[in-house]
């Protein structure tokens, strides 16, 4: 772990900056729409323009780093990202909203994976279990931070959206001055949608799904909160209790599906984190309940992220595994892009509640398939299970593939171990 840090600290850190600055604009623009009068659907295809650019910009960031490189498109778009931020409360329209989160989300996602491809250069085989774990709590806990951060100004102000803005710009030096060599880059042809469901019809379907789920909590959160009547230092407790709880499980269901059948494990966590839906659904007036509910379906919807890439790398063959997870991500997408516009929609239809009604429905219908499949194909021995690797929603396809190479040679290495007793 101390390798890792001593290596890529520069980094680690730039990636924090960025995602307080992500996570702030994300939930601030939530409590701002609510001020300028915005409506639940118009705020709902604001919050989905942000995963259509991220969609966009995970297909685009590769040739548009092999052109003109990493260290050109990091700042470019960093800089892009710094100037939209400063627009939202200086022009409050609903189009222009639209126009800057797909730009943000492309920009955001063209970011990340250059600062994947980096950080998986500096990883070795031995230490990049680690370096992906390290990568997915530093995003984790900038989302975390950036809620607190959201209690130093006022919502209608400009204070608290100038902070973001400053903060990418500044996450940008330490990269750039301490990340040297870039390294090359090369990209894999994804694998045809269909090839990919025949291999594992519950992780396309499942990571469907869980798109919905992810993009509901990260882009609706604080439109729910501020329908909701919370007030601003509520709306920041709930959003952050979400990660919370995605960073608290992660451990522990992957530890656990190591160790059994996988599809039983979906099952089991797709079922807590509807109860957990259902709670926030029927008792969101009460505050305290309201936090426990988010703690649970964060702390179930993003461990389910990796563990369906787990399940689905049961079925792959290791020359596949690149080829695949480019599917994955953009299956991802796609349900992430029609989240919070089903969200809001539902939101309008019954009230608030309607946030926790499609999450509920999400796991709910994960459970069930998962349960659909597990009578359709024999289980897989644990002991020739893939090994379960940490991986943000919020991860490229450079990150999926470092989690799915070191997923290999720790299977190896498993072997090998045992081989030799």
């Amino acid at each position: 772990m101390l390798q890792v840090l001593s290596s890529a600290w520069a980094l680690l850190l730039g990636i924090g900056l960025l995602m307080v600055g992500n996570g702030m604009q994300g939930t601030l623009l939530g409590i701002r729409g609510e001020i300028e009068g915005f409506s639940t659907l118009e705020m709902s295809i604001v919050m989905s323009a942000y995963f259509a650019g991220f969609l966009g910009g995970s297909q685009m960031a590769p040739g548009m780093i092999r052109r003109v490189g990493h260290v050109r498109v990091f700042a470019a778009l960093a800089s892009l990202i710094s100037a939209v931020m400063i627009l939202y409360p200086t022009f409050a329209e609903v189009w222009l909203w639209t126009l800057g989160r797909v730009l943000i989300g492309f920009c955001f996602s063209a970011v990340y994976v250059t600062a994947e491809s980096w950080l998986n250069n500096a990883a070795t085989n031995e230490n990049r279990g680690q370096a992906l774990s390290l990568y997915m709590i530093v995003q984790t806990a900038g989302i975390v931070v950036a809620q607190g951060l959201l209690l130093t100004g006022d919502p209608s102000g400009y204070v608290l959206f100038v902070i973001p803005s400053i903060l990418v710009s500044i996450a940008v030096t330490p990269i750039l001055l301490s990340i040297s060599p870039t390294p090359s880059f090369a990209s894999t042809k994804p694998m045809s949608l269909r090839s990919l469901f025949r291999v594992s019809p519950l992780g396309c379907v499942g990571m469907f799904l869980l798109g919905g789920v992810f993009s509901a909590q990260f882009g609706m959160a604080s439109v729910y909160g501020a329908k909701a009547g919370l007030s601003v230092a509520q709306i920041s407790m709930f959003v952050a209790m979400f990660f919370i709880g995605s960073m608290l499980l992660q451990y522990p269901i992957g530890w656990t599906s190591d160790r059994m059948d996988r599809r039983l494990l979906v099952i089991a966590v797709s079922g807590v984190g509807a109860v957990g839906s259902l709670l926030g659904m029927w008792m969101g007036h009460n505050f305290m309940v309201l936090l426990v509910s988010a703690f649970v379906v964060g702390g179930m919807s993003n461990p389910l992220y990796s563990l369906l890439i787990a399940h689905t790398n049961d079925f792959l063959k290791l020359d596949d595994m690149a080829s695949a997870s480019g599917g994955l991500i953009f299956i991802n997408g796609l349900g992430a892009i029609s989240g919070p516009i089903i969200t809001g929609y539902m939101m309008d239809a019954v009230g608030p509640g309607g946030f926790y009604l499609f999450t509920a429905a999400l796991f709910v219908v994960l459970m069930i398939y998962a349960a659909y499949r597990s009578t359709r194909r024999k289980g897989i021995s644990v002991s020739d299970t893939s090994a379960f690797v940490s991986v943000a929603p919020s991860a490229t396809s450079v990150a999926l593939d470092a989690a799915q190479e070191y997923s290999s040679v720790a299977d190896h290495d498993e072997e090998n171990s045992a081989m030799s007793r």
